[in-house]
C-alpha cells in the first residue's frame, strides 16, 4: 500500500517541532480555516455539529413546552403555522445539519488517518472543500430560519413543499450543497481506505470502525445524488413549474417520495452505520476481549449498506401503492434486521467473560444496546403491514425513530467523543461526571419516548399541535423527560469543555486499546506519526501492560494484563 507524504500537506507556518502537536503547530484564525490537516478539519466538523445539535435541541425543547397542555402552553404566540416551522426546522436541522454528519466528518476525519496509520485522507484539499461546502449548507438553512421559516416537514412532500409561501427554496439549495459536501467526504474516505493503509494491514486486520465508515462512504456515494436531483426538481417545480410532481400537469406527486426515501432510508444507514461502528470498537476495548465474529461484523456492515437501498417503500405503504410491491418491501425489511441483530448478538457475546470496565464510554455503548435494540424491536411493527396502516403518522413512529437515531446514532456519537477525546485533545476529564450525566441522559431519554409508543398506538397523530386531553399524561411525562434529556446532554458536553481547562494530561493510550491511533501521542503531531507504526490485530491486548506512572497502557510483551484501577 501506498502512503501519503508530508509533502502532500501545503499548510503555510506550521511548526515542524517533532514535540508540537496539531493543536499546537501553527495559530490563527486563517490557519484553522484554511487547514489541510483532517485532524483541524475533524475538530471544526464537531463546533459546527455541536452548534446545529443546540440548536435542533432548542427548537426540541420549545416544541415539547409547547404540547405540555392539549391547547398549547404558548397560546396564540406559537400559532398552527409556527409549530409546523419549529417541527420542520428541528427534523431539517438535526438530519442533514448533525447526525448525518457527526460521526464521519467530525469523528471520521479525525480518527480515519490515524487507524490507517495514514498521515492524512487521500485528499486533503477536498477534504477542506467538503467542511467549507458544509457551512455554506448551513448558512442556507439559517436563512429560511430567519426569513419566511419552512413549514413542510423535514421531507419537503410534494405538492405541499410546491404550494407553501415558506422560504423552501433557500432550504433545499442548503440541502443540496450538504449533498455534495457528503459526497466529498464519502469519496475520500473510500479512496484513503483502498489506497493508504500500510503493509500489513490487510482488509480483515481493519478496525470495524474503518468498515462501518468504508460502507457508509458506498452508501454516500451512491445515495446522495437521488437526493440531489429530487431537490433540482422540487426547485425547478417552484421556479418553473415543470410539473414532473403536478397531476394536472401529468405528474405525479407521489414520485416526489420515491425519490426521496430512495435516497433517505440508504441516510437512515449512513446515521447508524457510523455508530455500529463506534460500538465495535467500544465493545472490544472496555471488555478486554478480542471482539465476537469479527467477520460476522465486518460483512454485516456492507449487507446493510446494500440491502438498505430495497427498502424504501415501507415508508409508503399507506400511498397507494401496490398490495404485492406492499409485501414485497415489507419482506425487504425484515431482512435488513438480520446484519443489525448479527452486531448485537456479538456485541453482546464479547462482552460475555470480558474484564469489562465500565468507564464513560462505556456506560454509553450499554445504553446503544438496550435503545438500539428498542429502536430495532419497534420497527418489526411498521414494517408489518397489519400494524403499520395503524401507525403510520402516530407517535409510535416519532419514538421508534429516535430510539434508533437518538437512542442510536447520537448515544455512540458522545460515547464514541469520550473514547477519542483523550487522543483529540490530549486531557483526561471527570470520570465521575461523566458517567452521573450518561445516566442523567438514558433515564431522560427513555421518559421522553417511552410514552410517546403508547400515545401512539392510542392512534395520537404526529406533527399536531393540539390534541384531546386523553393523551395529556403522556406528553406531560415526554415533556418532563425531554427537559431531564436536554439537561444530562448540556451536562455530558459540560464535562469535557470544562476537562480543557482543568483535565489531566492524557497518555497515548488511555484504554488500553491496540488500534494505531492509540500508538501515537495525545494530542497527535502534525504529521501523526514519526515513524511507520506496526500493524498487528486491531483487537488484541495480549501485549499491553497498564503502567500506573502514567496512567495508562503501554506495551509489554513480556508482562501480562493487568487491570485498570478504575477512573476519576
Amino acid at each position: 500500500m501506498s502512503t501519503i507524504t508530508p509533502e502532500t500537506q501545503i499548510d503555510s507556518g506550521h511548526n515542524d517541532d517533532p514535540s508540537s502537536n496539531y493543536l499546537t503547530s501553527s495559530s490563527g484564525f486563517m490557519s484553522w480555516a484554511f487547514t489541510l490537516d483532517h485532524k483541524r478539519i475533524g475538530v471544526m466538523y464537531l463546533v459546527g455539529i455541536f452548534g446545529s445539535f443546540f440548536l435542533g435541541g432548542v427548537l426540541a425543547l420549545l416544541l415539547r413546552l409547547h404540547l405540555l397542555v392539549p391547547n398549547g402552553l404558548f397560546g396564540d404566540w406559537v400559532s398552527l403555522d409556527r409549530y409546523n416551522q419549529l417541527f420542520t426546522l428541528h427534523g431539517a436541522v438535526m438530519t442533514f445539519l448533525f447526525i448525518i454528519p457527526s460521526i464521519p466528518a467530525a469523528l471520521g476525519n479525525f480518527v480515519l488517518p490515524l487507524m490507517v496509520g495514514a498521515k492524512d485522507v487521500a485528499f486533503p484539499r477536498m477534504n477542506l472543500a467538503s467542511f467549507h461546502l458544509w457551512v455554506f449548507g448551513a448558512i442556507f438553512f439559517l436563512i429560511a430560519l430567519v426569513t419566511t421559516g419552512l413549514d413542510t416537514g423535514w421531507t419537503f412532500y410534494t405538492p405541499y413543499s410546491i404550494e407553501t409561501q415558506t422560504n423552501v427554496i433557500a432550504a433545499t439549495i442548503g440541502a443540496f450543497i450538504l449533498g455534495f459536501s457528503s459526497i466529498f467526504t464519502g469519496l475520500n474516505f473510500i479512496v484513503t481506505v483502498n489506497t493508504m493503509r500500510p503493509p500489513g494491514m490487510t482488509w480483515f486486520k481493519m478496525p470495524l470502525f474503518m468498515w462501518a465508515i468504508y460502507a457508509t462512504a458506498i452508501i454516500q456515494i451512491l445515495a446522495t445524488p437521488i437526493l440531489g436531483i429530487t431537490l433540482l426538481l422540487l426547485m425547478g417545480e417552484r421556479i418553473l413549474g415543470i410539473g414532473i410532481f403536478d397531476p394536472s400537469m401529468g405528474g405525479d406527486p407521489v414520485l416526489f417520495q420515491h425519490f426521496f426515501w430512495f435516497y433517505s432510508h440508504p441516510a437512515v444507514y449512513i446515521m447508524i452505520l457510523p455508530a455500529m461502528g463506534i460500538m465495535s470498537e467500544l465493545m472490544s476495548v472496555y471488555s478486554r476481549k478480542p471482539i465476537f465474529g469479527y467477520t460476522f461484523i465486518a460483512y454485516s456492515s456492507i449487507a446493510i449498506a446494500l440491502l438498505g437501498f430495497l427498502v424504501w417503500g415501507h415508508h409508503m405503504f399507506v400511498s397507494g401503492q401496490s398490495p404485492m410491491a406492499a409485501v414485497i418491501f415489507s419482506g425487504l425489511t425484515f431482512s435488513v434486521s438480520i446484519p443489525s441483530a448479527i452486531k448485537v448478538f456479538n456485541w453482546t457475546a464479547t462482552m460475555y467473560k470480558g474484564n469489562i470496565n465500565l468507564a464513560t464510554p462505556m456506560c454509553y455503548a450499554l445504553s446503544f444496546i438496550f435503545l438500539f435494540t428498542i429502536g430495532g424491536l419497534t420497527g418489526l411493527f411498521l414494517g408489518a403491514l397489519a400494524t403499520d396502516i395503524h401507525l403510520h403518522d402516530t407517535y409510535f413512529v416519532v419514538a421508534h425513530f429516535h430510539y434508533v437515531m437518538m437512542g442510536g446514532t447520537v448515544i455512540a456519537f458522545v460515547g464514541g467523543l469520550y473514547h477519542w477525546w483523550p487522543k483529540i485533545f490530549g486531557v483526561m476529564y471527570n470520570e465521575f461526571f461523566g458517567r452521573l450525566f450518561c445516566a442523567v441522559v438514558f433515564f431522560g431519554f427513555n421518559l421522553t419516548f417511552l410514552p410517546q409508543f403508547v400515545m401512539g398506538s392510542r392512534g395520537m397523530p404526529r406533527r399536531y399541535a393540539t390534541y384531546v386531553d386523553e393523551y395529556q399524561i403522556y406528553h406531560v411525562l415526554s415533556t418532563i423527560g425531554a427537559l431531564t434529556l436536554g439537561i444530562g446532554m448540556v451536562g455530558a458536553i459540560a464535562v469535557l469543555v470544562i476537562s480543557l481547562f482543568n483535565g489531566r494530561k492524557a497518555p497515548a493510550n488511555p484504554w488500553g486499546a491496540a488500534t494505531l491511533e492509540w500508538t501515537c501521542t495525545s494530542p497527535p503531531p502534525y504529521y501523526n506519526f514519526a515513524h511507520a507504526p506496526h500493524v498487528g490485530s486491531p483487537y488484541d491486548y495480549s501485549d499491553l501492560k497498564y503502567d500506573a506512572r502514567i496512567g495508562g497502557y503501554v506495551k509489554d510483551p513480556n508482562a501480562s494484563k493487568t487491570t485498570p484501577p478504575d477512573q476519576h
